[in-house]
């Protein structure tokens, strides 16, 4: 099974979920460190977990980028409309349901986060 670890412990991913809701699209980070040997498999439920989050109301979009070379990680970029709309979708038994699916010892360090707006650089 997956276990759920937080990137930022001065806000953990829970935490985020409950925050209030100003109605903007939010990012979704999830950064999975997979056991060795089992990145194909990660992918694999991966997929499955993506295929019910993409049916959700809300779902904007989702990319998942694997690390280069021998690298175990995996990391999902998902857009959605608003937070309400990913904690609804994240809370669904269908989904929970297949976080069980995953390998033992697969981790992911799951963020909501949203653009930075930063000079001569980007927008948000």
């Amino acid at each position: 099974m997956i276990e759920l670890r937080d990137l930022d412990t001065s806000a953990p991913f829970l935490t985020q979920l409950q925050g209030l809701d100003d109605g903007q699209p939010i990012t979704f980070v999830n950064t999975f460190i997979t056991p060795e040997g089992q990145i194909d498999k990660v992918i694999d439920v991966w997929r499955q977990d993506s295929l019910i989050m993409k049916a959700q109301p809300g779902f904007v979009s989702a990319q998942l980028y694997r690390g280069t070379g021998d690298s175990r990680v995996l990391t999902n970029v998902a857009v959605w409309e608003t937070l309400t709309s990913l904690k609804n979708a994240f809370l669904r038994e269908e989904f929970q349901n297949t976080l069980p699916l995953y390998p033992d010892g697969t981790l992911c360090h799951p963020l909501v986060v949203r653009a930075a707006s930063v000079p001569g650089v980007c927008v948000a």
